[in-house]
């Protein structure tokens, strides 16, 4: 295996509050390897805080992330316990990071420019809203290598239906980006051309809103959708009263009666 670079992912400041995260290790196919996944984890808990209002996620090559370093799980075969342990501390490192995704309190856009298989498309499914070009294409194949991509299900499983999702786990099989799109993984199948600019106009019209109702809203439907159905209305009535306390939700209140532009405070 030759070496690594210094870094593997990239960080770009688009302004207006957007920042670019780029995973960059195409030479290996921008796999999930330890390294990766403890750069990705640094810089996505530093965005936790500070002026950032939306993170893209993208990647450099042709490969979105081919999602777990094979070479690191086959080389910890050698150890003592054949690698149970090493294999544990790797899935919940990866499984931590998914999570923090999910619970960033920034919205996270997956800009998905090729192949994106097993935690690659776990990661691409753990952010809040995924655009792909035309060319890219989506697979939990682990079946085919007699490893059953479980934890890429996770995510597989909370954004398809029930039957898409096994048909993927179970062949194996790529599906292109208009039938992830059809299929409910992702929003919307792009020109290839078109996808940078399309996910920045999106980015641009998130960043406009207020951070604190982002937050807010972001952090309740994550929360409801597990939730029974009565639970979930109570949830969320009582996250509705606090967000009508929020100044910004006043502002926008009184912006919309008065038939102006808003003034956000965050």
């Amino acid at each position: 295996m030759s070496e690594q670079p210094s870094s593997l992912v990239d960080i770009q400041d688009l302004g207006s509050g957007i920042i670019k995260i780029i995973l960059s290790d195409p030479d290996h196919k921008n796999p999930l390897s330890e390294k990766m996944i403890d750069e990705l984890q640094a810089v996505f808990d530093r965005q936790v805080d500070g002026d950032s209002r939306v993170l893209i996620l993208a990647s450099t090559g042709n490969i979105f992330s081919a999602g777990h370093d094979l070479k690191e799980i086959q080389a910890a075969r050698s150890n003592a316990d054949q690698g149970q342990a090493y294999f544990q501390f790797i899935l919940k490192k990866c499984s931590a990071l998914m999570q923090s995704i999910v619970r960033h309190p920034k919205p996270v856009i997956a800009q998905v420019d090729g192949v994106a298989t097993a935690a690659g498309c776990q990661l691409a499914l753990s952010c809040d809203v995924v655009y792909a070009s035309t060319s890219s294409r989506f697979a939990t194949p682990g079946v085919n290598i007699g490893l059953f991509c479980s934890t890429p299900m996770v995510a597989l499983s909370r954004n398809a239906s029930a039957k898409h999702s096994m048909e993927m786990l179970l062949t194996g099989d790529f599906i292109s980006a208009d039938e992830a799109a059809d299929k409910g993984l992702i929003n919307k199948s792009i020109e290839q051309a078109n996808l940078e600019s399309y996910v920045l106009e999106k980015a641009n019209k998130i960043a406009s809103k207020s951070k604190t109702t982002l937050k807010i809203g972001k952090e309740a439907f994550y929360a409801q959708i597990e939730m029974p159905l009565s639970k979930a209305y109570e949830y969320a009535s009582q996250v509705m009263v606090e967000n009508m306390l929020d100044q910004d939700a006043n502002e926008g209140m009184d912006a919309f009666l008065d038939k102006r532009k808003p003034s956000w405070k965050s």
